[in-house]
């Protein structure tokens, strides 16, 4: 049985807490809802911030809803860029992380920590783990067989949860360097 994966990219975006938002957007902003994205619960949103590092700064949106802790997600290239530190983690593991300013609107934050490059996953729910003989955080390949640029990715883990709906994140990256056209699907390997 081939195991395959729809293969989504996810560009640079911000997750903030509700104290942020409110700095950012004004007192009892809520975000607003402009599409929803692949994994339940999840969506992009109207709101945009600025990032600014040491050497420059990019726009990105906020991806809702509002979350514990507060975290910017960015390629290596994007933190070169801006002249940040990102280390390569899973999305919530922000301890340590980069540091950079988030500017919007009404206001700007200090985050001392929460820049990362997202390391590319597979999100699938309990049956989809279970079909294809895969658990969670179990580390996998997948091979994206684009034309002309065809690419392996290794280091790809599984987060497997009845939350999720069957995708895997991959950054601008990772997309450009296997001709991604949007979306596609891959192959598991292992």
């Amino acid at each position: 049985m081939e195991k395959t994966v729809l293969v989504e990219i996810s560009a640079r975006h911000v997750h903030v807490t509700d104290e942020t938002l409110e700095i950012l957007f004004g007192k009892g902003h809520t975000l607003t809802n402009k599409k929803d994205l692949s994994q339940p619960g999840q969506f992009a949103c109207e709101e945009k911030v600025t990032i600014v590092g040491p050497k420059s700064q990019l726009t990105a949106s906020i991806l809702g809803p509002t979350r514990p802790a507060d975290q910017v997600e960015i390629s290596l290239t994007d933190a070169r860029a801006i002249g940040v530190k990102a280390p390569i983690r899973e999305s919530g593991d922000v301890k340590g992380s980069g540091a950079c300013k988030l500017v919007g609107p009404c206001g700007e934050v200090e985050l001392t920590e929460g820049v990362i490059a997202a390391k590319r996953h597979i999100h699938m729910t309990v049956a989809d783990g279970e079909k294809y003989g895969i658990v969670d955080k179990q580390i996998v390949s997948v091979k994206i067989p684009t034309e002309g640029r065809a690419l392996v990715f290794d280091d790809v883990v599984a987060r497997v949860s009845d939350s999720y709906a069957l995708a895997m994140h991959i950054d601008t990256d990772e997309a450009n360097a296997a001709a991604v056209p949007g979306s596609c699907t891959g192959i598991i390997l292992d």
